[in-house]
Formats: structure tokens, sequence, C-alpha cells
């Protein structure tokens, strides 16, 4: 009748009490099962070992490491490819392992990939994040356990570095290839560009500067030229004018004062322009009428002299005096001068107009040329590039096949298991008294939900909803099964309750 009523501590203990053997009797049972189960189970050692990964002994800031992969990533390859068939079957035949039973060669393999753990060790401090790794093996003997775990354990360091070796081999010969074609696409830049400056030289951009510069000297040099053409033309006029004036000395006193007016006037406006000249500029108005008017009395000067000339008479000619013939030969000298500053005017003339020309297309091929220059700027780039980075995997190639790059370090050997991991004797005993307790509690349980014996004043105020008058407890003469069950019951109505000393125990 426990189930009709909320129940107690008391109730509790009165239960365990009286169903102690059905709590009992299954924990027992069940832990020795557990034990003997443990017995029975075939036993599994595990050899365990720890591997380091020592970073490279140069530094990073020397010699840039080519495989910079994450070493979970790593670690995960290489796992992959050692547990491959190619791989795991020498060791499965070196060692014997699963050879008992009937199992395949394809169990066998699976069996021991099951059995291979590897397991990372994280840690901030460490370079990416994990400094090492356990790697452990699981089988029936201790000895195979820790043999197979040291093979399994070579598979991976010898695994990481041909893998580096290789990573980093393949990485220096592709970029070897790489650098060649760069290297062909580099002259052939090198090739145009030299061609284009061949073409175009004294034009290029980078001449623009000293072919300004030059054509300012030649404009300076033509203005002194033409100068000097200048003064050359004013000499010759003015010893035009005096041998004509000594030549018609004698003849025509007039022509002689006029010619000697004109040369005093030509005298006085020369002085002029060279003060003028040290002053002002040839663009001056004070200048440039200074020289018209030289000018125009040289003209005077030659038209006389012409007219002279002409009109003189044959037979004078052998009288020239020796002041006449120095004057015609300064005239010859003087002419001369004048033709070779007329050629000197001339080449500069034709110099400044090249260097002219020069800079007028120096926009049309300055364009060119920054076309011509950035393919070969971006070819020279890209192959000093691929230079460095090819010296760098040179390095790093060198560095792995000395061994002196990232490696995977084997800190101890593979321990030899003395007790096996599983079965747990232990674990498998608290295990079946677990599971014992949990029956005989749940057994017990059932047992008192489907009781429906009347026990004390609560039962049977819970069931009749009625006071208890009296309780008889214990009745010797009756059968043991009875007694459990008997219990006298004296009640009154509800509506006029008399409540009765309980008596004694009979």
């Amino acid at each position: 009748m426990l189930g009709h009523r909320q129940l107690n501590g008391h109730d509790y203990l009165d239960i365990l009490r009286r169903r102690a053997w059905f709590i009992a009797v299954p924990a027992v049972l069940f832990c020795a099962m557990g034990i003997a189960a443990s017995y029975i189970l075939p036993p599994k050692y595990v050899s365990q070992t720890l591997v380091l990964v020592q970073q490279q002994k140069v530094s990073e800031d020397y010699v840039k490491p080519i495989v910079n992969e994450d070493l979970n990533g790593r670690l995960a390859s290489m796992k992959e490819q050692i547990l491959s068939r190619s791989r795991i079957q020498p060791v499965i035949e070196k060692f014997g392992l699963y050879s008992e039973g009937r199992y395949t060669m394809d169990d066998r393999i699976e069996l021991t990939r099951k059995a291979i753990g590897v397991t990372p060790i994280h840690s901030e401090q460490a370079h990416g994040g994990m400094p090492g790794f356990f790697i452990s093996f699981t089988a029936r003997d201790p000895k195979v356990a820790q043999m197979a775990c040291g093979e399994i354990t070579s598979l991976f360091v010898n695994e990481n570095l041909d893998a580096r070796v290789q990573s980093a081999e393949g990485t220096t010969a592709f970029l070897k290839q790489q650098l060649a074609e760069a290297k062909t696409n580099l002259d052939e830049q090198d090739a145009k560009l030299a061609a284009f400056e061949q073409k175009y030289i004294g034009k290029l951009p980078d001449q623009k500067g000293t072919n300004s510069n030059t054509l300012q000297a030649l404009t300076t040099q033509l203005d002194a030229a033409t100068q000097s053409v200048n003064r050359a033309q004013q000499e010759v006029t003015f010893l035009e004018a005096m041998v004509s004036q000594q030549s018609e000395a004698r003849s025509d006193p007039a022509v002689v004062t006029r010619q000697s007016a004109l040369a005093d006037e030509l005298k006085e406006l020369r002085k002029q322009k060279e003060a003028l000249d040290a002053t002002y500029t040839p663009d001056h108005p004070d200048v440039i009428a200074i020289k018209r008017q030289i000018q125009s009395v040289q003209s005077k000067m030659a038209a006389e002299a012409a007219d002279q000339s002409v009109n003189r008479p044959a037979s004078q000619t052998h009288t020239d005096s020796l002041q006449l013939q120095q004057l015609r030969a300064q005239l010859r000298a003087a002419r001369q001068s004048l033709d070779a500053a007329k050629q000197m005017q001339a080449r500069i003339q034709n110099q400044v107009g090249a260097y002219e020309s020069k800079l007028e297309a120096a926009p049309v091929i300055e364009e060119e040329y920054q076309q011509v220059t950035r393919d070969h700027e971006t070819a020279l780039q890209f192959y000093n590039s691929l230079l460095r980075k090819m010296n760098e995997s040179s390095m790093a190639s060198e560095l792995e096949h000395r061994r002196q790059g990232e490696q995977f370090q084997v800190m101890d050997d593979p321990n030899l298991p003395d007790r096996p991991k599983f079965p747990n004797r232990r674990l498998f005993a608290a295990g079946g008294l677990a599971g014992g307790l949990f029956l005989g509690l749940l057994l017990t349980g059932l047992l008192e939900y489907r009781d429906t014996s009347l026990r004390t004043e609560q039962d049977v105020l819970a069931l009749t909803t009625l006071p208890v008058l009296a309780v008889l407890s214990h009745i010797s003469e009756m059968p043991q099964r009875a007694e459990r069950g008997l219990l006298a019951k004296l009640v009154l109505p509800k509506e006029d309750p008399i409540e009765l000393a309980r008596p004694a125990d009979v």
C-alpha cells in the first residue's frame, strides 16, 4: 500500500530492511560477473612515445622555411600517408599483427589503423600552437605494442623529413624553370629597349634636359655669330669706303669729303652702339634703331664706293699708293673673315634647327619610350623577385639536406606497458556493482509497487481516509503469512468519532 501515499525516510529504511536480499544479491552477482569478464576478455596493451617539433637551427630572418603549413594539417596529411596500405602492410607482416584468428589482410589493416593513435599537444607558447604530439599503439602483447609504436614513430619522423626535402627541392626546381623563362623575357625586353634607344639616340626623354641646355647654348652662340657677321660686314663696308676714298682722293675732292663724313658718322654710331650694348639687350628699341642707322650709313658708303669704282678711269689703277694697297689687303682679309663668320652662323643655325626638331619630337618619343621601359621594368622586377625567391629556396633546401630545418625529435623511446589498459578490472567490478545495485533497486521498487499489504496507521488512513481506533501489532498464534497481513481496525462514523486508547502488545 505504499504506492497510495507519500513515503518518508522511515518508509525507505523499512523497505531496505525488508528487501535487502533483493538488492544485495544482484549487486554481488553482477560485480562477480564484471570481474570474471575482465579476466575473460583479451587484454590490450598501449605503448606510447612523445615526439616534439624542433624548430630550424638557423634564424628565420636569414633563411625562411619553405614549408609554412600549419602543423595540424601536416600531421593529418602524414597520418593519411602512413596509414595507407603500402605503409601499413609491411609493419603488419614484420610484427605479425592480428595473425591469430581468421582475419583477412584487409581486416588486419583496418584493425592496425584503429590501433594507431596520434594525439597533438596544443600550447599557446609553441610555434604553430603545437610543440609536439603523442604516438600510441595498442596490441595484445606489450612487446609487440612497444616495437610497433617505435616503427610507426620512425615512419612519422622519416615522412616529415622526406616531405620537407621534397617540398624544398620541388619549389627550387619550379623556381629555376620560372627564372629561366623570366630571363628569356628580360633579354627580349633588353633588346627592344636597346633598339629603341639606338633608333632615337639623342631624342630620348632623359636627354630632354641636355638638349634644352644645348639649344640654349647654341642660341647664345648663334647670337654671338650673328654679331660677328654684323661686325665683319661693318668692317668690310668701312674698308670698302676707305679704299674708295683713297682711290678718288685725287680726282674728286667732293667725293672724298662725303666719304670722310660717312666714315666719321659710322665711327660715331659704332661707339654709341657699343655703349647701348653694354646697357641694354639686343631687343631694346634703342639698340635696334642704332643698328638701322649703322646699316643705312654702310649702305650709303657702299653705294658711293660702287659709283666711284664704276666711274674710275682705267689709267688710274697703276698709280695706287702704298696706303691704298694696304687698305685693299685689309679689305680682302675682312671679306674672308666675313665669309668664315657666315659659315659659322649657318652651321650653328643648322644645329639649332636639329635640336629644335628633337625637342618637338620629344612628346611622341616619350610616350613610346614609357611603354618600352614599363615592360622592361616589369620584366626586371619579376626576374629579380624570382631570383631572390630561388636563392632563398636553395638555402632552405640545403638546410633540409643538412637536417638543420624543422624536425620531429623523439623525446622518449616507446614504453613497455606493465599492465593492460583494457580491460580495467576495477572499472569492470565497479560497473558490475553499479549495474547490480540498479537492478536490485528496480526489482525492489517493482515489488513494493505491487505489494498491497497494510502495515501502518498511515496505510489505513491513506486507503480509508478514516481515523484508526486501535492497532493489534502481533498475534503469536496466527500463521506467519497471515500475521504480516492482519490488522484489526475499529472505526466510528465520521459524524461522531470516539478516540480509544491503544492497548499494549499481547
